[in-house]
């Protein structure tokens, strides 16, 4: 258990680092510390970082969050505060990219899985999946299996 929480802290401390410490100022030990922290605003530069650190197009992430290039980035040049409901998605697509990294051991590894044909999800590519409603848990309980070799 104490690996568990150790490993959960690197995690979200990671996550942190990711978005940026500046625009993320709270201690986060769940995703439900996601919605706290959404509430009181974070700036669009997130989503700047989020992409520079896994070398995502404007235009994947703008499908990611289901807005448009344009969109993005009149949010990040204008240094606006993103709302709640898109703050917590870029925070749990922060997640998911992480451990998917961690359980694929690069990130490169892990963006070329989520282009990849799954059986598991039906012949999806799990990239498909991130843009739907409850897509990037799914695409997180198989990479779970995954972890735990219980892939099927």
């Amino acid at each position: 258990m104490i690996k568990q929480v150790e490993r959960t802290t690197k995690h979200y401390k990671k996550l942190i680092n990711v978005l940026g410490k500046k625009n993320v100022r709270y201690k986060i030990e769940s995703p439900l510390d996601f919605i706290h922290i959404a509430t009181n605003g974070v700036s669009a530069v997130v989503i700047k970082n989020f992409r520079n650190y896994f070398n995502i197009s404007r235009e994947d992430t703008a499908l990611m969050l289901n807005v448009s290039s344009p969109t993005l980035y009149r949010w990040i040049s204008a240094n606006k505060n993103l709302d709640r409901n898109y703050s917590v998605l870029l925070f749990e697509l922060t997640d998911l990219f992480l451990y998917g990294a961690d359980v694929f051991n690069s990130k490169e590894n892990f963006i070329k899985w989520l282009n990849l044909p799954n059986t598991a999800l039906g012949g999806l590519e799990p990239q498909n999946l991130i843009e739907v409603p409850a897509g990037i848990s799914k695409v997180k309980d198989i990479i779970g299996r995954i972890e735990h070799g219980v892939y099927s």
